[in-house]
């Protein structure tokens, strides 16, 4: 066998291997150590190239933000800060068409900046916003679908896990990254939040016909100052790590480790948090941090096999060969991303396809902060796609309503997909909007 045919049969053999569950880091793994195996003839040999690329590829210091990160988020999740950031949201938009709707995105865009993590937005908003959307007359499928596409946020607001996997991937900087996700991160929550207007404005079949508000006869000096007792602790905690970042005071681990630490304090001084719930949040940081790596170092044994196979080179110049251009370049690039998310999680779509893709992309000298940001959006519209859309499984599990079925979540996760559609397209044509704070 050639190079090329055991480089295209390992992409095969992979997505056989994951859709048969397998563990996508084993299937990665496995595959590996085959194609190394056939490509040098030698079994040894194979073990000893995957054995280097293993301990080459978490040896870095950057790796330091993954465990700080996920610890800062859990700990966020479990002190009830997302149901402080709805109450807060949910008084500056209650007298608004789709108010509490739009309150749901833009506390979840408050979250995503403390959390980084959309599978934590999807569960916490669907214990949290879910009810109230109902309570009031919202369709479960509207009130699902606004929490399902507004956690994709998470993912693209910083702190990012997708955005720092992303730059560990391809060797950008976190940092970077992180500035180039705010404005996409906003753009994207005012479109989900103007959707949602012009859905319970002329849809009121898919919305329903939200009951207004009743008045607040609650003293407004008292509300108020509740208001900035719930919401200060967060905007204190967003400032001190993006502010840090951007402001050059810290690194991105640097970051994580203080925001970790501002994450406990504010959680110990609500009085939300034991030191038995501490303990289970380090065991749970351990065992998503454990899982992340392993993803990482498969990933680095998976492009070293396909360096040597010599497809990316030959992808390289048969994409330019064809004279795509830049744009065509990425409309297939998206489109390869969005139908893998029918059927795999976001890291393992970028497991797979960043080790072929990032070649191409340098060879075309496309900047790479930029196709991040594209990377990751494309990735996120999988998470609100069926068969497998993480998120919507996630709410459903959390509701636990058998009135609401799986079919209406995706359903109602469908017309937050096509706004984000549209964003990504926005930003495809004015990359400015990913690149204008760099």
């Amino acid at each position: 066998m050639t190079g090329m045919e055991i480089g295209l049969g390992s992409l095969a053999a992979i997505l056989i291997l994951i859709w048969l569950g397998m563990h996508v880091g084993i299937a990665l793994s496995l595959v590996s150590f085959v194609g190394i195996w056939l490509l040098r003839g030698n079994a040894d040999q194979a073990a000893g190239i995957l054995s280097l690329a293993a301990r080459e590829s978490i040896s870095s210091y950057l790796f330091g933000v993954v465990p700080l990160f996920v610890l800062m988020g859990l700990v966020v999740s479990r002190a009830d800060i997302g149901r402080d950031t709805f109450d807060v949201a949910n008084r500056i938009f209650r007298r608004v068409r789709g108010g509490l709707g739009m309150a749901t995105v833009g506390a979840n865009a408050v979250f995503a900046a403390i959390t980084g993590i959309s599978i934590a937005s999807a569960a916490v908003f669907a214990k949290v916003a879910v009810p109230e959307m109902l309570r009031i007359g919202h369709t479960p499928r509207f009130a699902t679908g606004v929490v399902a596409g507004s956690s994709v946020l998470g993912m693209l607001i910083p702190p990012s896990l997708l955005l720092i996997l992303y730059g560990i991937i391809a060797e950008q900087s976190v940092g970077l990254l992180f500035i180039a996700g705010i404005l996409p991160g906003i753009l994207l929550a005012v479109a989900f939040c103007a959707g949602i207007w012009v859905m319970v404005r002329f849809w009121s079949g898919f919305t329903g016909v939200p009951v207004a508000p009743a008045p607040d006869t609650s003293a407004r000096r008292g509300l108020l100052a509740d208001s900035i007792g719930k919401l200060l602790p967060i905007l204190a905690l967003v400032t001190l790590v993006l502010g840090g970042i951007y402001g050059g005071i810290f690194t991105p681990t640097e970051a994580g480790a203080v925001g970790a630490l501002g994450a406990i304090a504010i959680a110990v001084v609500k009085r939300r948090m034991g030191v038995r719930a501490l303990w289970g949040v380090t065991l749970e940081t351990g065992h998503i941090t454990a899982a992340i790596c392993f993803l990482i170092i498969a990933a680095t044994m998976y492009s070293r096999m396909l360096a040597l196979s010599g497809l990316p080179a030959a992808m390289t110049q048969w994409i330019i060969a064809l004279d795509s251009g830049i744009y065509g370049f990425i409309f297939f690039y998206v489109l390869v991303l969005i139908v893998l998310g029918t059927i795999l999680d976001s890291s393992s779509i970028m497991l797979i396809t960043l080790p072929l893709a990032l070649p191409v992309a340098g060879a075309m000298q496309i900047d790479l902060i930029w196709f991040g940001i594209i990377t990751v959006l494309a990735v996120e519209i999988g998470l609100l796609t069926p068969p497998l859309g993480l998120s919507v499984y996630v709410i459903k599990g959390a509701l636990d309503d058998p009135e609401i079925g799986l079919g209406d979540v995706f359903a109602g996760a469908a017309p937050f997909a096509v706004i984000m559609l549209f964003v990504l397209a926005l930003i495809v044509a004015f990359p400015p909007i990913a690149t204008g704070l760099l």
